[in-house]
């Protein structure tokens, strides 16, 4: 095969599984709005099944709802009706995910759940499959032609499947007003995590808090930007207010400008009304502050009160950046 071929290929593919998505939108109808509705409301889990590749899809979709505030589990089809058809309780609903909607397990699981009482959702691509006809609610998924050569391979099927089922995880997080703080709390790790929970002061409060009164002199501000090793220290006043800041870069420009160094203060040399930022915000929130102002400091306040600095180092070592 030709490396144009591969690319024909390879293009075929997107654009065969492009249309089996925007085919998806006209079955966004009153049943899939019922569908999400019952769920939402409903006290229970959303257990979801299949076989073959819509197991794996499955698996997806309540990686998914379980992420975005909707409580679900899988249960493979076939381990269904060898004994994990134990794990669904009489609140939950069944979501069924089958291309054909004939598969030998499917037609065994199916009568078992509408025996138990439990509803059952078929996310089906055959409306007229016995999973259809069994449903209490169908999210149909049909495609016109797989990806596949041979129109066998579950591709573009198994693409419309993953993305009717995020399509029904993004409405009911909607409907739930499921918020970036609940969000937070089922991604407490990685990158994601911190982002929605790691507060300043949970880096601030790791650093040295180098801080000068106004009338400190030079060598006291060489000292304390020299020991505390933020290249940056706080002036404030009596009562610990932020009055201003003097960087290691204001030290090299005062040097270059001044002669007689003797009786120069903190209030001298300081900046007057420095980029600060609260304790209590978002960790995210200081580097894109630190972005839009170009320094790699800030200094953190808690009603006027200095508190102390986040450095740009300690949002690459959380891995923010």
């Amino acid at each position: 095969m030709a490396n144009s071929d591969i690319k024909t290929v390879a293009t075929r593919t997107i654009q065969l599984e492009t249309e089996a998505i925007q085919g998806l939108l006209q079955f966004i109808d009153p049943e899939f709005e019922e569908v999400v509705r019952h769920i939402a409301a409903s006290p229970g889990r959303l257990v979801v099944s299949g076989i073959g590749k819509s197991a794996i899809i499955g698996q997806k979709i309540v990686a998914t709802l379980n992420s975005t505030g909707t409580p679900s589990i899988f249960m493979h089809a076939a381990d269904a009706i060898h004994g994990d058809l134990g794990m669904v309780q009489p609140d939950d609903n069944v979501m069924v995910i089958s291309k054909s909607g004939e598969s030998p397990e499917i037609k065994v699981l199916v009568p078992l759940i509408r025996h138990m009482g439990n509803k059952l959702i078929g996310m089906i691509g055959n409306t007229q499959s016995f999973l259809a006809k069994n449903a209490d609610f169908k999210l149909n998924t049909t495609v016109s032609q797989e990806a596949c050569p041979n129109n066998l391979a579950p591709t573009s099927s198994t693409t419309a499947q993953m993305v009717m089922g995020d399509a029904l995880a993004i409405s009911l997080m909607e409907l739930k007003g499921f918020s970036s703080n609940d969000f937070a709390k089922y991604h407490p790790g990685g990158t994601l995590g911190k982002k929605l929970y790691l507060l300043v002061s949970d880096l601030s409060q790791q650093n040295e808090k180098p801080a000068v009164q106004l009338d400190s002199s030079l060598k006291q501000v060489i000292v304390e930007i020299t020991q505390k090793r933020l290249g940056i220290t706080a002036v404030v006043d009596e009562n610990n207010k932020l009055k201003g800041v003097i960087t290691d870069g204001d030290l090299r420009r005062m040097l270059e400008k001044q002669t007689g160094l003797e009786n120069i203060q903190a209030q001298d040399i300081m900046t007057a009304g420095p980029k600060t930022i609260a304790a209590g915000d978002l960790a995210v929130e200081a580097l894109d502050l630190m972005r839009k102002n170009n320094i790699t400091q800030l200094l953190v306040t808690e009603q006027e009160n200095y508190e102390g600095v986040i450095h740009l180092h300690d949002l690459i070592r959380e891995g923010l950046i």
